[in-house]
């Protein structure tokens, strides 16, 4: 008996042709979707000459940081990545706290309720328009102000939408226990929903924190001031004017001409690399937090 059963488990994990072909496609997509930022890395720290030879390449022949050092000595790159992570930290904690305060009120039993979901839904699909976005920014003192990139964007509704739904899959009992203890509504959000949604909420502030940082539409539209504008924003320029103009470097005032692809691709490293260091860090919620969206919503 025991035969048999070892048996049919070993044709159960018994690899098949699907799961080869499966496999290699798997792998060949993945080749497709890394190297182009791999090639972008090599780039950065290849010299122009063995660039022009070998535009696609696999290992660099020579290595050079000619590239980053222009990076490093722009200030106005500096600066936009100091603007940017202002905006991101800050609009992350603006974001989050009013996504669960409405989440949370919207599943309570509140006059008008219906009313103020539709309204709210509403603007998923219908906005005032560019215009009047603009004349309302100009109206409330905010053009050329950094709190114009934070304060107009203070909710998705989306992410709302399923919060508010997993918030309502919460067993009732959580809250008449704690009203019967004496817990006022902000209480019981904050010392239990808001525990038993951590993967969740911090999946959602992932989701802001990578909009935050790759914001440059609302800087374009406001900011004026170069040493006010985010981080993308000035990553666009430099990568619209090939790399030199934005960057005052020691090397351009001695008549060396830099290599414009590789100050472009060593620009675009700088800026990913504090969002692919913070999703190690966010992993294990970040799955959770996908796998309880998939569920209640």
């Amino acid at each position: 008996m025991t035969a048999r059963v070892d048996a049919k488990r070993g044709k159960l994990h018994k690899n098949t042709a699907f799961d080869y072909v499966n496999f290699v496609f798997t792998v060949l997509l993945a080749i497709v979707i890394i190297y182009p930022f791999y090639n972008s890395v090599l780039i950065s720290f290849t010299p122009q000459a063995d660039y022009v030879k070998t535009p696609f390449m696999l290992f660099p022949k020579n290595f050079t940081l000619d590239s980053y050092k222009i990076v490093f000595e722009s200030r106005i790159l500096f600066a936009g990545l100091r603007n940017t992570a202002i905006i991101t930290l800050v609009g992350v904690c603006y974001n989050i706290f009013l996504t669960v305060l409405m989440a949370y009120c919207l599943n309570k039993d509140v006059p008008g309720k219906k009313f103020v979901v539709l309204a709210v839904i509403f603007t998923m699909y219908f906005s005032g328009g560019l215009i009047p976005f603009y004349l309302l920014i100009r109206d409330m003192g905010l053009m050329d102000n950094i709190l114009s990139m934070i304060l107009p964007t203070g909710i998705s509704i989306m992410y709302m939408t399923v919060m508010r739904k997993y918030f309502a899959a919460l067993p009732e009992e959580l809250e008449e226990s704690a009203r019967i203890d004496g817990a006022s509504d902000m209480l019981i959000l904050f010392r239990i929903i808001l525990p038993l949604a951590l993967p969740m909420v911090v999946t959602f502030m992932l989701y802001y924190g990578v909009e935050r940082w790759n914001e440059w539409w609302n800087g374009m539209l406001f900011i004026k001031s170069p040493y006010k504008q985010p981080l993308q924003l000035v990553l666009r320029g430099i990568i619209q004017t090939a790399g030199t103009t934005n960057l005052g470097s020691r090397f351009q005032e001695a008549g060396i001409v830099p290599f414009t692809d590789g100050v472009k691709m060593a620009s675009i490293t700088f800026t990913i690399i504090p969002v692919m260091c913070a999703y190690p860090f966010m992993q294990k919620y970040f799955v959770q937090g996908l796998a309880i969206g998939a569920v209640k919503g």
